[in-house]
């Protein structure tokens, strides 16, 4: 692997280091102040510059990213909360819980507007963000040549005469690597089918977010979800300067996969850095890019998911909501990682 600027072996650096938590691995501990206290955090780092923090105390999401210093991620205002402080309210409950982060998972029974289903008041994109992990475990060491980080455990989503959905997450890394890589597994452990929806939030924030920075897809249409200025759909992938009025913008990408993946990247040309999400397709057939460029709220978000952002109920009556089945589990893949110089944009599309 390359590390500080030289090629290195296992034994090699193995001969260098006392432990390897000096170069990198993964550390666990528990947020302390304000409303984030309480929340179990586990702080992961590649030796490469590449660092962010999974927070087994919302969901297994990702909050803080870095890479050599500078934040990659978009922390929102509201800042990490606990799960005991959500209450599900509309779009309320879970924009006053959004940190934003790395990562925010939207699901299991919604994703978008807050929708009444029969019965069931649904919030703005679900609860599973705001649920506690449980059976975690962190897990470091060399398999062959190769070290190995893991963090993985199980998010269940579950009432007494509802849905009992359990995500089963691992989130893996290695030494040398600039990218991350999360795989879910959702299970129906209930007694009846569920419909099922997943969206993968991933927020850039400054410096990547930038009047100097583009977006770079691997191809395919686009159009806007709401009516939207032709100008604004053609200049989706250009960013600007923070705009204290400005109204957010949601684009669809019918997005094209090479061996069964596609891509997205945020780069800015300026810096010669950018952030990326690579995932399969199969399970994640739509993906939304979020654009919100105004003041403190300056953020793109790159975003598969399972169905469009339109009301769960009408999904289901128009039979675009595949439940799923007692018993069934579907596996989805998504890669987030940072483009260090164009040459790594370029390898992405080429690979992608």
């Amino acid at each position: 692997m390359e590390l500080f600027g030289r090629l290195v072996s296992k034994a090699d650096l193995t001969r260098r280091v006392g432990q390897m938590s000096q170069i990198a691995g993964a550390r666990a501990s528990e947020l302390s102040s304000g409303l984030a206290k309480g929340v179990n955090a586990v702080d992961v780092k590649t030796g490469t510059g590449f660092a962010f923090t999974v927070l087994p105390g919302r969901g297994l999401d990702i909050a803080w990213a870095s890479y050599k210093g500078a934040p990659i991620g978009y922390i929102s205002k509201s800042g990490v909360v606990g799960s005991a402080h959500f209450v599900e309210k509309g779009a309320e409950g879970f924009l006053r819980n959004f940190f934003a982060g790395l990562l925010t998972t939207a699901g299991l029974s919604n994703i978008g507007p807050p929708v009444q289903d029969g019965d069931e008041s649904l919030g703005l994109h679900g609860r599973v963000s705001n649920i506690p992990a449980e059976d975690v475990c962190v897990s470091q060491d060399w398999q062959g040549d190769d070290y190995m980080i893991r963090v993985a455990g199980t998010v269940r989503q579950a009432r007494t005469f509802g849905e009992c959905l359990v995500l089963h997450r691992e989130i893996t890394t290695q030494l040398g690597a600039n990218a991350l890589v999360v795989r879910d597994v959702v299970e129906n452990a209930g007694s009846r089918p569920e419909p099922m929806m997943l969206l993968y939030h991933c927020n850039f924030g400054y410096p990547i977010v930038s009047a100097d920075s583009r977006i770079f897809t691997s191809g395919g249409g686009v159009e806007a979800r709401d009516p939207t200025p032709a100008q604004a759909v053609a200049d989706h992938d250009r960013l600007g300067e923070p705009q204290a009025s400005y109204v957010e913008q949601c684009f669809y990408h019918d997005l094209r996969a090479k061996d069964g993946r596609a891509f997205a990247a945020i780069f800015n040309e300026r810096l010669g850095v950018g952030g990326y999400v690579r995932y399969r397709v199969a399970n994640l057939p739509q993906f939304v890019q979020w654009k919100m460029l105004g003041e403190q709220e300056y953020v793109v978000g790159l975003e598969p998911a399972t169905h469009r952002l339109d009301r769960r109920a009408e999904l289901i009556r128009q039979g675009r909501i595949s439940p799923l089945a007692v018993g069934e589990r579907r596996t989805f893949e998504v890669e987030i990682g940072v483009l260090d110089g164009r040459a790594a944009l370029d390898k992405l599309a080429s690979t992608a």
